[in-house]
């Protein structure tokens, strides 16, 4: 199946062992020019074929950490996806896994090395990569964009982006062999919590059968669309002059508007907001109201979330957190104390990632978990602890390698990749589950029960899978109070 004749015309991809392979393939007319901050349009059709061998472009962005990207080139024309599949024809009908990237919503590609579709291609999957816009070009809002709307909206370009994709794959994916009735949309981070929130969005319903989502931010309030459009209209007023920037030129701007201290409760901008269109309603809301897709799951986190993301911040004293502690959680913050003890300042380090990770992750999984537990769907929860030799405690999104089976690839933005036997058990145990979730709606290979509420177990990828129940409970619980109880964003 090297050469395939897709809706929008004829591709030609290449052979890699009993896998063919399709690099770039457009979804969506380039978002450039008048087509920036736009919703993404359908392509121009063309007839000749197409060379698919070449990753397409990542959405222009800046990141301190290398991300393993194997594009060649960053711009505008970003919105290509990639086709792993081994189907010998389209009547296989092989289950499909759509792989959504992270990056915080501002950096990452859909050409990472440590999501490449092989090792899922070679298991009997059509695994797909969906690029996306990020940060300024994906989730911008501006009254004069909301004005210029059929939809009365701004912003969230980049779920847009994401849901274009899926309804190539719902229209496409049959020509490569797969089912567009078996889609598994899966991701981490970001990915994962843009899945999230698709879960609860009537523009994606029906494109997906079950999700994975892999340390999804959740469950905390979204910016408003009037406060994103302010933050917008903060750069500059009018709409074109700010179209009429370069990329260069948007990204120097994009630090104006993107914290350098992240506040950990708050609705933040330049991610998903609630528009009233693509996103209805903050995710917590549609979650415990039972508006959103009631489809399985697995649903997981990590040991150490919080790490890697608040190395730099300027919190050094104890006195330093007690007073993020305070503007984080106001008349909660002694309760907050208890729960982030720093008895010194050399506490200070480990309890500010405990709070970034319980914050932005750990507190989504749990929630997510128990409110799709209770509405009688199937999910299951993981965390992962393994650490590789010589390593602390695994970080965020460090499970990646494991769940494309390559133990060998070092975390993002790193170049160490030791590894021994057990990790590369755990790889091939992830691995299977995450192919059998696929195929049959159940993660075979390992003893993994339903999450069940009232006894919250969970299965810990450590140097073995055990079950484990209790991780960070008084945590999550009092994060819960504290959302509950938080005044409404407009």
């Amino acid at each position: 199946m090297v050469e395939i004749d897709t809706c929008n015309g004829p591709i030609r991809g290449e052979r890699i062992g009993d896998v063919s392979v399709f690099r770039g393939i457009p979804f969506a007319a380039p978002p450039t020019g008048p087509r920036r901050w736009q919703p993404p349009a359908p392509p121009e059709p063309w007839t000749e074929t197409r060379a698919a061998t070449r990753f397409g472009a990542d959405c222009p962005q800046r990141t301190a950490l290398p991300i393993g990207s194997r594009a060649t080139a960053q711009g505008e024309d970003c919105l290509t996806l990639n086709v792993w599949t081994p189907a010998e024809s389209p009547d296989a009908g092989l289950p499909v896994m759509v792989w959504i990237f992270g990056g915080s919503f501002v950096f990452g590609s859909g050409a990472e090395e440590r999501a490449d579709g092989m090792t899922f291609a070679r298991d009997g999957v059509v695994y797909v990569s969906i690029n996306y816009r990020v940060g300024m070009f994906g989730f911008l809002a501006h009254p004069g964009l909301t004005a210029e709307s059929a939809d009365g909206t701004s912003g969230n370009y980049g779920l847009l982006d994401q849901i274009a994709g899926l309804a190539w794959v719902r229209d496409n994916i049959a020509r490569f062999g797969g089912d567009p009735g078996r889609v598994t949309l899966f991701g981490v981070s970001a990915g994962a919590a843009s899945i999230s929130l698709l879960m609860t969005s009537p523009l994606a319903q029906g494109l997906f059968r079950q999700v994975i989502l892999q340390s999804p931010g959740a469950f905390r309030p979204l910016a408003s669309l009037v406060d994103a459009e302010a933050a917008g209209a903060a750069l500059d007023g009018d709409i074109a002059a700010l179209r009429a920037l370069s990329p260069a030129e948007l990204l120097d701007r994009q630090k104006l508007i993107e914290p350098g201290v992240r506040n950990l409760t708050a609705p933040r901008i330049l991610r998903p907001i609630r528009d009233g269109h693509v996103v209805p309603a903050d995710d917590r809301d549609s979650y415990l109201a039972g508006r959103f897709a009631h489809v399985p799951a697995i649903i997981g986190s990590m040991e150490d979330e919080g790490s890697n993301a608040v190395a730099a911040w300027p919190v050094k004293t104890r006195a330093d957190f007690l007073a993020l502690l305070d503007r984080t959680f106001g008349k909660d913050a002694i309760e907050a104390q208890t729960l982030y003890p720093t008895g010194s300042d050399d506490d200070v380090a480990a309890a500010l990632a405990n709070l970034f990770g319980d914050t932005q992750f750990t507190y989504g999984v749990a929630a997510l978990s128990r409110t799709i537990a209770a509405a009688g769907i199937p999910v299951w929860r993981y965390l992962f602890t393994r650490r590789r030799p010589g390593k602390g405690a695994p970080k965020h999104s460090e499970e990646v390698s494991y769940v494309f089976d390559r133990p060998d690839l070092p975390p993002r933005g790193e170049a160490d990749h030791r590894h021994d036997a057990a990790d590369a058990r755990i790889a091939s145990v992830m691995h299977r589950a995450w192919v059998s979730f696929a195929k049959a709606g159940t993660p075979d290979g390992v003893d993994w029960p339903a999450y069940a509420p009232d006894s919250a177990a969970l299965l810990e990828f450590g140097d073995t899978p055990s079950l484990r129940k209790g991780w960070r409970e008084p945590q999550v619980a009092f994060l819960d109070r504290f959302f509950e109880t938080a005044p409404a964003t407009a």
